[in-house]
């Protein structure tokens, strides 16, 4: 107990925390797991009350149930709890039973039965935090396949949510095109009569059709693309290719306010951060159980039953017997192998350390850039918004202008029409990007429960 205690220095039995160094990384994090955060605040928000389109929510639902991704990032916490169990059943001595008897006649000598019938117990005891280590490793193993699970369960929801709006933009989209066509298939006649009555000439009949077959010949293309996105929402509800019913409502806003953007801090919460941390954690406590493999193991064993072979004679009726004995066992020469399991342990735990300051970066770059879409997005649409206000009624009055034969030529109506056209689908893409800034800021701050 003496030689432990001196060894303590040694981190065998030191629990995991994050390095006190001066990277600011890290430090930034350990201010996030220690501060205060907001249980109303967006990372804590449940989907249903982010997506609250009930056709949506019935999709994710669909999605949760079925994707065979998530399924296996279940299997995978069951299997670091079952793997935990086993690291600490470990303390427990283990204990077996082998049976075993036997008859034997040498030159035609009487042959003797023997028998005997032990129960053996062995019992490390864990001076050196071997098995303290194995089990602290498996609980932080444990934890960050829960948070692989929570990071896959996030990716399903916030996947689901950007294909489905992706569809309502294609089909607000298709519902715009179709009625603009029907305009212009009207212009077209309306070309045509005032042909007829010497308004404009044979000119503008002609660029009136050839814009209206330029509208119509963009209808497929649309078609087409709400086929594959409907294919890929199909993909991720784990069903067969279908034809998906999406609403028309446009009015997507999270419920929460962004004016002052996301705090830092609630990158804590996000399960690749988290997991990250603790596969950090896992390779300091692999890094631990290498440094105990250097030092000894005592293992006490017992045996006890019952027999009817006992020394050279056999005893009949039998009789009990009981053995003890500990052992303790140090390595002194195997070749290396724990000097380079240590060193393999060493740089691996580096690597840790690296991949988890690379995931803070990239989950704080991921919230600035989702922040900054949504700002633009916003203020661009407010901009288009106007400009389809303005194109409305340039088309109203230039038409107005031609019918009474104003000094108006059929192509200055025309320009109108298809600048109001260019003007309305990019508001609506604008639009799908705001909601697809939102959905990744909210998957961002590792949203998705």
């Amino acid at each position: 107990m003496a030689a432990a205690f001196s060894l303590s220095s040694c981190h065998i039995y030191k629990k995991y925390e994050l390095p006190a160094d001066e990277n600011r990384y890290v430090a930034d994090y350990k201010k996030a797991v220690e501060a205060k955060v907001d249980s109303t605040s967006l990372e804590f928000l449940g989907w249903e009350k982010v997506f609250t389109d009930p056709i949506l929510q019935s999709y994710i639902r669909m999605a949760l149930d079925n994707n065979k991704n998530l399924d296996d990032a279940r299997l995978n916490v069951e299997i670091a709890n079952a793997q935990l169990k086993g690291a600490k059943l470990s303390y427990f001595p283990s204990l077996a039973l082998s049976p075993n008897g036997g008859t034997a006649s040498y030159g035609g000598s009487h042959a003797n039965w023997s028998y005997t019938i032990p129960l053996a117990a062995n019992w490390e005891i864990d001076v050196f935090g071997k098995i303290l280590n194995r089990k602290r490793g498996a609980q932080v193993t444990k934890e960050q396949s829960m948070a692989y699970e929570q990071a896959v369960r996030s990716q399903i929801i916030c996947g689901v949510a950007n294909t489905y709006y992706a569809l309502v933009l294609l089909n607000q989209q298709l519902d715009l095109t179709r009625r603009t066509s029907e305009i212009w298939k009207d212009q077209v006649e309306s070309m045509k009569l005032m042909k007829e009555a010497a308004y404009v000439n044979e000119a503008a009949v002609v660029q009136s059709e050839a814009n209206y077959y330029s509208i119509l010949s963009s209808i497929p293309d649309i078609e087409e693309a709400i086929t594959t996105t409907g294919n890929t929402l199909s993909l991720l509800l784990g069903t067969y290719p279908k034809e998906w019913t999406v609403s028309g409502n446009l009015d997507f806003e999270l419920p929460v306010s962004l004016a002052n953007g996301v705090p830092v801090s609630y990158l804590a919460v996000r399960p690749d951060v988290r997991a990250a941390e603790r596969g950090l954690a896992a390779a300091y406590y692999s890094t631990n159980s290498a440094r105990a493999a250097f030092y000894p193991s005592l293992n006490i064993s017992a045996n006890g039953g019952f027999t009817n072979l006992l020394g050279q004679m056999i005893s009949n009726p039998g009789k009990w017997f009981i053995q003890l004995a500990g052992q303790l066992t140090a390595p002194l020469f195997s070749r290396g192998a724990n000097i380079a399991n240590l060193e393999v342990a060493k740089a691996r735990q580096k690597q840790a350390m690296n991949a988890f300051e690379t995931t803070v970066i990239t989950a704080s770059s991921d919230v600035s850039n989702a922040l900054a879409q949504y700002k633009a997005s916003q203020e661009k649409r407010e901009a288009l918004e106007k400009q389809v206000e303005s194109l409305e009624k340039s088309v109203e009055y230039t038409q107005e202008l031609l019918a009474l034969d104003q000094k108006t030529t059929y192509l200055e109506v025309l320009t109108a029409r298809s600048s109001l056209l260019s003007a309305q689908l990019a508001s609506l893409s604008c639009w799908h990007n705001k909601v697809s800034a939102l959905i990744s800021l909210y998957q961002a701050v590792g949203g998705g429960r």
